[in-house]
């Protein structure tokens, strides 16, 4: 990775594209100490851990900063998960997606409803403030501020992510998330410091959390470079004197399929209602429910990451276009007949691939609360979701650099 990194900044367009995502990176994150007006952060006490814990994870400490970027890209993701499930019952939907201006249709309408869900979650955002008396000058005007204010920094990262992805290096949203990520490692490591000089966390138990940590990135490594190869063959065709085809192939299913998007959906989803029932004083217990029974929350959670993996995995993965597109060029795989019964197969395959990979990150989401109850250590997000996270994210942006020197070096060849 380092070496590539290395090759990477040699050449002058990529090192201009990897400068150029560090620097929005840079402004996104001192973006998250930008306060909003009328609020007053030392006030907001999100609690130690828990659901708000793992929204403040994702934010990079914008939420409990109560700065433009409380919200971060969550109403955005929401609404892109809203759009992708409205596509498998909506056909003219389906259809729009699958042309690329429908494409952009799509996009237009997910930013519409990005706009919406963040009006909704800013609003009970600030009812929740005004409950606790975070807020110096309740009123139309100030509420109508905070508002604004929050949906336009929702806004504002979706433009950063848009551009990151276009003219930077990797997908934008992920990276922004990698980095809120990121910025509480430092901070983690200090209260970890602390609790140890304190007495609250014994000198074992830092070992165990270290190597433990050391073997989820092994693992996790090693899951997501793991693929379930299916062999294609192509006949071969002879044209006068010549012969063509008869190569083999394969078709690279990879056991985490989805990546970290199944866990990134359902914690959005799982933080939208949570989130309203948070700060509308009415609907309080459910979120006080949650945080006296984690294992609860651990299950529900977990069974949204399981849903969305197959989810996803369906979405991307198609096995009716890919056993067409085996059919339309003359291929198949040994022991099945084109069609149907590759349909059939490749199914079967996927649905099992998929389930080993929906338990595993189910496993890796839950696992700071499975600490928590071995170890009695809270706070430990980062453990799981957040080092999945990073390292997947870190893996697909090393493969876009790679693509890209590969595509340099053949950049003589083909001129």
């Amino acid at each position: 990775m380092l070496e590539a990194f290395k090759n990477a900044m040699r050449i002058p367009d990529l090192r201009k594209r990897i400068l150029f995502t560090f620097g929005l990176l840079i402004v996104y994150r001192l973006g998250a100490y930008v306060p909003v007006p009328g609020i007053d952060a030392s006030i907001v006490n999100l609690g130690e851990g828990g659901v708000l814990g793992l929204m403040n994870l994702f934010t990079g400490g914008a939420l409990s900063n109560m700065s433009i970027f409380a919200l971060n890209v969550g109403p955005y993701i929401t609404a892109s998960i809203v759009l992708q499930l409205l596509a498998m019952v909506i056909p003219a939907l389906e259809e729009m997606s699958k042309d690329p201006e429908g494409q952009k249709k799509v996009a237009q309408y997910t930013r519409y409803s990005a706009v919406a869900l963040a009006v909704i979650q800013a609003a009970a955002l600030m009812a929740w403030l005004v409950s606790i008396g975070a807020v110096a000058n309740p009123g139309f005007l100030t509420g109508l501020t905070i508002i604004v204010s929050m949906t336009a920094g929702v806004m504002f990262l979706i433009w950063l992510g848009d551009k990151i992805t276009e003219v930077g290096i990797g997908n934008g949203i992920s990276l922004l998330i990698v980095a809120g990520i990121l910025s509480r490692l430092p901070a983690s490591l200090i209260n970890m410091v602390g609790s140890i000089s304190q007495g609250l966390i014994s000198p074992l138990q830092t070992i165990f959390i270290l190597v433990f940590a050391i073997l989820i990135v092994a693992v996790v490594v090693y899951i997501t470079e793991g693929q379930r190869r299916i062999p294609v063959q192509y006949p071969k065709k002879i044209v006068g004197r010549k012969v063509y085809g008869g190569q083999s192939t394969y078709i690279p299913l990879r056991v985490n399929q989805a990546g970290v998007l199944p866990i990134i959906f359902a914690s959005s989803m799982l933080g939208f209602p949570i989130t309203l029932a948070r700060f509308i004083p009415a609907l309080s217990g459910i979120t006080d429910f949650f945080d006296k029974y984690w294992g609860v929350y651990a299950l529900i959670y977990g069974l949204l990451v399981v849903l969305f993996t197959y989810f996803y995995s369906a979405v991307s993965f198609n096995t009716k276009d890919i056993t067409e597109n085996i059919k339309k060029y003359g291929g198949f795989i040994p022991g099945y007949r084109p069609g149907q019964p590759t349909a059939q197969f490749l199914d079967r395959v996927l649905g099992r691939v998929t389930f080993f990979g929906s338990i595993f990150l189910a496993f890796i989401a839950t696992l700071p609360y499975i600490v928590q109850g071995i170890t009695g250590i809270k706070g430990l997000d980062f453990g799981g979701t957040g080092l999945l996270i990073v390292v997947g994210v870190a893996l697909e942006t090393v493969k876009q650099i790679e693509a890209q020197l590969l595509m340099h070096q053949y950049e003589g060849f083909i001129k």
